[in-house]
């Protein structure tokens, strides 16, 4: 089966073509050099952009690969959640080619299309407990098969994406600002009592990191000398660690708080769900170093094995999307052309089609 997959959920467009599980070709475009002067993604900016170069994506993607519209055999794309608008702009041009090719058309679920994206380069093993960490979600799953997720607990304010990124803002990186606080934090230790775990004297499996983006405003308001002078668009990270060693500590010391959050809850999860064979953790912020050790550390001392996507698999890409949307179709799941966009905060409901029915 050759499936196209599209992705336009924020400030990524990108397609690939997967053929029987293999990956034929790939296209990428990122938004984030438009987006970080405003520290964060423009909405309408964003969905624009997706709109002027999601075409000659598409060329070069087909030009590339030697495969004509007509030769697809199903296109995914990501429905939600994430921004309405880019959504749209993704979801148009599926529905475009559906209708000219009449290729099986199915709407993905982006949460879970990343949760997936290991299982391109190696078997998973279910029952699995799934932490998906990214800019907008902070989520624990338990994960029966690629087709039954369940959410056991969730972010109740800011996703640890969001808390790393507003940070970064303060003290004047680029968006998306994470990976700086994480290349700096690599320069040196983290104090380990500066900034407390958050939400963990309780006894559910939720997170909340709003309480440890509001102690860092702080930490940073009462040091001004912190900051950078300007906003960097290109730092240098080693010359900011040799000039700013307070600054390398601050940032390490925020990295080891949320590591250590996310492997408490993580851990708490696992206690609770005996029948666990395997850990995945996924999306954006799972190409975080520490956050990365730590969870080997975790599934090492659990004796389970640990499933990370590669660093490029952890940003939104259309790969994943087609290998989801390959999984559901093989299944017998697919949609129609009334499928609907999911914008952030709302559950993407399953609502497919069998795949015998008349999809148009």
């Amino acid at each position: 089966m050759l499936c196209l997959g599209i992705e336009t959920t924020c400030d990524e467009s990108a397609l690939a073509l997967l053929e029987d599980g293999r990956l034929l070709a790939e296209e990428l475009t990122s938004q984030m050099d438009m987006h970080a002067p405003f520290g964060g993604v423009v909405p309408e900016l964003a969905s624009r952009e997706h709109l002027r170069v999601l075409p000659p994506l598409l060329d070069r993607l087909l030009a590339g690969s030697k495969v004509r519209p007509q030769d697809l055999d199903a296109i995914a794309v990501a429905r939600g959640p994430g921004l309405l608008g880019s959504i749209l702009i993704g979801m148009g041009l599926a529905k475009g080619l559906t209708l000219s090719t009449e290729a099986v058309l199915v709407g993905v679920n982006h949460l879970q299309a990343h949760l997936l994206a290991p299982g391109l380069h190696q078997e998973l093993i279910y029952p699995a407990l799934g932490l998906l960490i990214s800019g907008g979600h902070t989520r624990l799953y338990l994960i029966q098969s690629p087709l039954d997720f369940q959410l056991l607990g969730r972010t109740l304010d800011d996703a640890v994406g969001e808390a790393f990124d507003k940070t970064a803002k303060l003290l004047n990186f680029p968006y998306p600002g994470g990976k700086h606080i994480d290349l700096l934090a690599a320069q040196t230790s983290p104090d380990t009592s500066l900034f407390s775990c958050p939400y963990l004297e309780n006894d559910n499996l939720d997170f909340s990191f709003s309480g440890l983006k509001t102690a860092v405003a702080q930490f940073v308001r009462n040091r001004p000398d912190l900051k950078l002078p300007g906003l960097l668009l290109e730092p240098d990270h080693q010359a900011i660690a040799r000039e700013k060693p307070d600054l390398a500590a601050t940032c390490a010391s925020l990295n080891w708080s949320i590591a250590r959050t996310l492997s408490i809850k993580t851990r708490r999860a696992l206690n609770r769900q005996k029948h666990i064979r395997s850990l995945i953790v996924a999306g954006g912020v799972a190409a975080n170093h520490m956050i990365r050790l730590s969870m080997q550390e975790l599934a090492e001392e659990q004796g389970l094995p640990l499933f990370l996507p590669d660093p490029d698999l952890c940003t939104d890409n259309g790969t994943m999307i087609a290998h989801c949307g390959s999984i559901l179709i093989a299944a017998g799941h697919c949609h129609d052309l009334s499928l609907d966009a999911i914008p952030r905060g709302k559950s993407v409901p399953w609502d497919y089609l069998p795949l015998h029915q008349d999809r148009n």
